[in-house]
């Protein structure tokens, strides 16, 4: 069966049948039968292939459910020439935060506590936009915290470096000799 005759009911009309132009009176009540049963096998073979599919993508998926108060990554996703987090192309950040659950809207989505840096943004995301924030609190250092430093190290001159370290040097005669 044609898929315009399977969803229309009716075969399609060409130019060659536009001038059976009408009405016709139908008799026979057998073509509705046949077509309303073909309509039922192919609704159930398509469930069959929908199901199929839909067990082969449910094998990679996990169910992913978070509490509120919980800390998670935001996925970000990196448009191309766009510059949003400081970098652009292969360095941007793929998540941004840890941001906390501030409450669960539906069975996947989830509204965030954002910093007002990110006011523009909808607070309300997806779960499939979500990651578990893993690190150790006690581990995160403020960056306030941090001293500056610089390494100790000793100035040595040329004339030092030739002496210690004779085989790197390039006037050295061993290097120079032509056999």
């Amino acid at each position: 069966m044609p898929p315009y005759e399977a969803l229309y009911g009716r075969r399609c009309r060409t130019p060659v049948c536009w001038g059976e132009v009408g009405q016709k009176e139908m008799g026979n009540k057998a073509p509705v039968i046949d077509m309303v049963e073909k309509l039922r096998v192919i609704k159930a073979r398509m469930k069959v292939v929908q199901d199929r599919q839909k067990s082969y993508a449910d094998k990679r998926r996990r169910p992913i459910e978070f509490d509120v108060g919980d800390r998670v990554l935001l996925k970000v996703s990196p448009w191309k020439g766009i510059i949003r987090f400081r970098k652009r192309g292969k360095l941007s950040p793929r998540y941004i935060g840890p941001f906390q659950i501030k409450a669960r809207v539906g069975k996947v989505a989830y509204r965030l506590d954002l910093p007002e840096e990110l006011n523009g943004i909808h607070p309300t995301f997806h779960v499939s936009h979500l990651r578990k924030f893993l690190a150790d609190e006690q581990a995160h250092v403020p960056l306030d915290d941090i001293e500056e430093s610089r390494p100790d190290y000793k100035h040595e001159s040329r004339s030092d470096y030739k002496h210690d370290y004779i085989m790197l040097s390039k006037d050295d005669s061993i290097h120079n000799d032509v056999a």
